[in-house]
């Protein structure tokens, strides 16, 4: 028999999952919290009662799979820090893209709902959407930026945020599997293979890094 914690996460899950492809697909302003109750299978009570709000929901979706991402990339970047007195770029830059890659690709049976959520986020400029990013992903931000000037001693902290801010324009793009790559090259790129996309990105990412260096 299930246990009430164990429900209780199942429902919180279920609306969660749902509220990444509903607000994908409309938006933020035109999801509603009825539209996510009936796709995850809930009363729309349920929904009022455990997240208050619209602006709530939304928070503790975004707040989910940030977490998990991030929490990923700090592991590996202090593991790759606390292995060498002075490591490389490039497993810096992987660090900062296979988890971001791998979380994507995971969703790409429901078109990367999460993957368009973060690009819509990070790309907007509504006080909602940058306080989420200021909170969810500035302080994981900050740490790449000190570990490209750790191991890229001419890197000016400019220039680190300014390498960051391009890189990570590169890690949302190939986030979401399109299909594209596949397209233009005539079937020789596959997006859907995060190893292969990373034998791409990181050297293009580590020497525009150095480049500005």
């Amino acid at each position: 028999m299930e246990s009430l914690s164990a429900a209780k996460e199942s429902r919180f899950d279920a609306i969660l999952d749902a509220s990444e492809t509903v607000f994908a697909r409309c938006g933020y302003e035109g999801a509603t919290m009825r539209e996510i109750a009936e796709r995850a299978g809930v009363a729309q009570g349920l929904i009022h009662y455990h997240f208050k709000s619209k602006e709530v929901l939304f928070e503790a979706m975004v707040s989910r799979r940030s977490k998990q991402i991030n929490e990923t990339r700090a592991m590996l970047l202090d593991q790759i820090l606390q292995q060498a007195q002075r490591p490389d770029l490039e497993p810096i830059v992987e660090a900062l893209f296979r988890p971001t890659i791998e979380a994507g690709l995971s969703q790409a049976s429901d078109g990367g709902a999460f993957a368009q959520i973060l690009v819509t986020t990070a790309n907007s400029a509504t006080e909602r959407e940058q306080l989420l990013t200021e909170k969810y992903y500035d302080p994981i931000a900050q740490k790449f930026i000190r570990a490209f000037m750790q191991v890229e001693p001419g890197l000016t902290r400019a220039n680190a945020v300014w390498a960051y801010m391009f890189a990570i324009g590169v890690g949302m793009t190939m986030m979401a599997k399109t299909g594209r790559p596949a397209r233009l090259s005539d079937g020789l790129c596959d997006d859907g293979d995060a190893d292969e996309m990373l034998t791409k990105i990181v050297p293009f990412i580590c020497s525009g890094i150095r480049a500005l260096g």
